[in-house]
């Protein structure tokens, strides 16, 4: 039965694909014959704006040799009738005495304006028949830039689909199908898995425990239940009910806390090891000291809130506090204040350091860090830091009264 639900979705799914396509050719069609019609008045501006540099050709003509222009705007074949005239008339007159000479042209020409004299009529005639034999041919300019756009739709369409168009169908079946699986699956999870989420919401909703050990290993069991959900998020949707903002301020406090308890095994477990180098040794140390300083800094800004919201939720939050967890690990930090200053007292007593007191100076540095962190020293860190005092005044008699 769910096989058969499945062809008749799938068919139907294809149905939808195949109409989807016959609209996409059809837009593409008339897309194609947008684009020849808009070929189509380009190519006849291109031809309007030819013909009006032709005629501003002429007009430039006739402010150029006005004496060959007669007085009345005519046409271009006027002028040229006009030109060809001129020339027999001058033949005929070679016996007659001679007329006057033609600079008059020149000067009325240099009176004009800078531009040099024009050349003799033929040579006139000459130039305009030139220039007409050439012109711009717009068809050339839209024909090339046709191919270019052809080119490039043809390139955009490849590298963006990365398939032909017959191969499209299929991809968008075979994501389909994926989701429809992913949706199958959460769905399924949401029927088969009902029971076991209602009731973790009353465990979530009716949970009270006593400190934040509890709150890990409640944690801990919550988040192994939920693992075998296709995707928690997806499937708890499903259920309105679900106590999101408590579960969430669990987890929150389960994680802040393993991170605690992390940082203070570390610390405890930390063993100088007498072969390792000086610097890299007391890098380590730091390094473990930045690390807690940026977390107690971190629950020290959103303490009053956090608290308040653990409060009402009945989520332990002493721990939280000085008092608590946070101030006992604190003081755990102390240890590696000790570790820090023997290995600087080892070194110096073992061998002469050429920079021994910039050696002191640093352990002072790290010291009275630890100490503004704290709080304070106990005994055996107080023992190890006059231990260091010690030393520095004998490598600095004049020191010894600070």
């Amino acid at each position: 039965m769910q096989r058969n639900n499945k062809t008749s979705e799938m068919s139907f799914l294809v149905e939808d694909i195949e109409a989807v396509l016959e609209m996409n050719r059809f837009l593409e069609k008339e897309n194609q014959e947008l684009k020849q019609e808009v070929g189509r008045l380009k190519s006849v501006i291109a031809s309007l704006k030819a013909h009006d540099i032709e005629r501003k050709s002429i007009l430039w003509k006739k402010i150029q040799y006005p004496v060959s222009v007669p007085t009345s705007i005519g046409n271009k074949e006027d002028t040229l009738e006009q030109l060809e005239l001129q020339t027999p008339a001058s033949q005929s007159t070679k016996q007659s005495p001679p007329p006057p000479p033609p600079p008059c042209k020149h000067k009325s020409s240099m009176n004009n304006g800078p531009p040099p004299p024009p050349p003799p009529m033929p040579s006139c005639k000459s130039a305009i028949g030139s220039k007409l034999a050439v012109r711009r041919v717009p068809q050339v300019i839209e024909f090339y830039r046709y191919l270019n756009k052809s080119n490039a739709r043809l390139e955009n369409r490849i590298n963006v689909t990365g398939v032909s168009k017959d191969g499209n169908p299929g991809n968008m079946i075979g994501e389909i199908e994926n989701k429809s699986m992913y949706l199958s699956a959460v769905k399924s999870d949401v029927e088969m898995q009902g029971e076991l989420i209602k009731y973790l919401i009353r465990e979530v909703e009716t949970a009270v425990l006593k400190d934040i050990s509890a709150v890990e290993a409640f944690v801990k069991r919550l988040d192994s239940d939920l693992s075998s959900l296709v995707d928690e998020r997806a499937v708890l949707k499903h259920f309105p009910q679900w106590p999101e903002r408590k579960a969430d301020a669990l987890r929150e406090a389960a994680c802040c806390f393993r991170d605690l308890k992390n940082l203070e095994s570390q610390m405890l477990t930390f063993k100088d090891n007498p072969k390792q180098p000086l610097p890299q040794t007391l890098t380590r140390i730091q390094t473990l000291q930045d690390r807690l300083e940026r977390v107690i800094e971190n629950i020290d800004k959103t303490r009053e809130g956090t608290c308040r919201r653990y409060k009402d939720m009945q989520i332990p939050w002493d721990w939280m506090l000085d008092t608590g967890l946070v101030g006992q690990i604190k003081l755990n930090s102390l240890s590696l204040a000790r570790e820090y200053m023997n290995r600087i007292i080892k070194e110096l007593q073992t061998c002469t350091l050429p920079s021994s007191e910039d050696i002191i100076h640093q352990a002072a540095r790290f010291a009275y860090r630890i100490h503004q962190f704290t709080g304070g020293f106990d005994s055996d860190t107080e023992h190890v830091f006059q231990q260091l005092k010690r030393i520095h005044a004998t490598k600095s008699p004049q020191l010894h009264n600070v």
